[in-house]
């Protein structure tokens, strides 16, 4: 295993509180994308389009917080307590499929792993006892 991050969904400020958080723990941010950036975009209305799909901001040891608006239209919603994720960043895909296959018996997937348009192979779910898991293997290492 690579490492594990905190993972944040916001109900539409995903913007305003990475600005915030960098203000607490400095740094830069790793990347920023909007769901403008997405394929299919200009499907979109223009103030989804605007929202953060993605953001990260290292913190330290190795350790990334990241976020991102739910879109209720994308058939998100945002209920406190589904706020927060674990992601775990592996070192293969292997490793990626056997993390999601024993971690997600008897959980809700909600995207099975697969290769994505932003170039990692992903996969999200949550388990039985309810906790949120995110699995990630990135090429870029």
């Amino acid at each position: 295993m690579k490492n594990i991050h905190p993972y944040f969904n916001f109900n539409g400020n995903t913007e305003e509180a990475f600005n915030f958080y960098k203000s607490v723990f400095g740094g830069e941010f790793l990347g920023v994308m909007k769901f403008k950036d997405m394929p299919d975009a200009q499907n979109f209305p223009t103030e989804v389009q605007e929202k953060i799909m993605h953001i990260s901001l290292p913190l330290c040891n190795g350790i990334i917080m990241m976020g991102t608006d739910l879109i209720e239209s994308m058939g998100h919603k945002f209920i406190p307590g589904n706020n927060m994720h674990i992601m775990i960043a592996t070192d293969s895909k292997e490793e990626a499929d056997n993390l999601f296959n024993k971690l997600s018996v008897g959980g809700k997937i909600e995207m099975p792993m697969a290769d994505q348009f932003w170039g990692d192979y992903y996969g999200n779910f949550t388990d039985k006892f309810g906790v949120n898991w995110m699995i990630d293997f990135s090429k870029e290492q």
